[in-house]
């Protein structure tokens, strides 16, 4: 996603998939039972977990989305030119790859979505109260 300088790369869509936000900290949290008798350090690590996950799938998601606008701006003009140069194979082969670009994206974002969604169920069944 972002590189070492700290720009985001949308070239590699395989980043996204090696980055993706799968154990999440919930898994680790404990039972209602023994949530309901944790002692505050417990109830804090719980809470920083949580925290950190959060923002984990909020840049995720900010960074797929800024891709997917930057990739719909380059299939947009890509367009453009070939309505102007129907016969040019090699923008056509250009276009199709920064559509199947964009799908893969598009379905990334969706990804993100259930896995979060998820998330927050598994952490409001589990320590609903904290």
């Amino acid at each position: 996603m972002a590189a070492p300088g700290g720009s985001l790369n949308c070239e590699d869509y395989s980043m996204f998939q090696v980055t993706r936000i799968t154990a999440s900290p919930a898994v680790r949290l404990p039972r209602c039972l023994f949530c309901a008798r944790a002692n505050e350090l417990v109830t804090l690590l719980i809470t920083k977990d949580l925290h950190e996950f959060k923002e984990a799938h909020l840049s995720r998601d900010k960074a797929i989305k800024a891709c997917i606008a930057q990739t719909s701006e380059v299939v947009g003009q890509l367009r453009e030119q070939r309505a102007k140069d129907n016969e040019n194979m090699a923008l056509i082969k250009q276009l199709r790859k920064e559509q199947t670009k964009l799908k893969l994206m598009q379905s990334e974002l969706n990804v993100e979505e259930v896995v979060n969604d998820r998330s927050l169920k598994v952490q409001f069944a589990r320590c609903s109260h904290h």
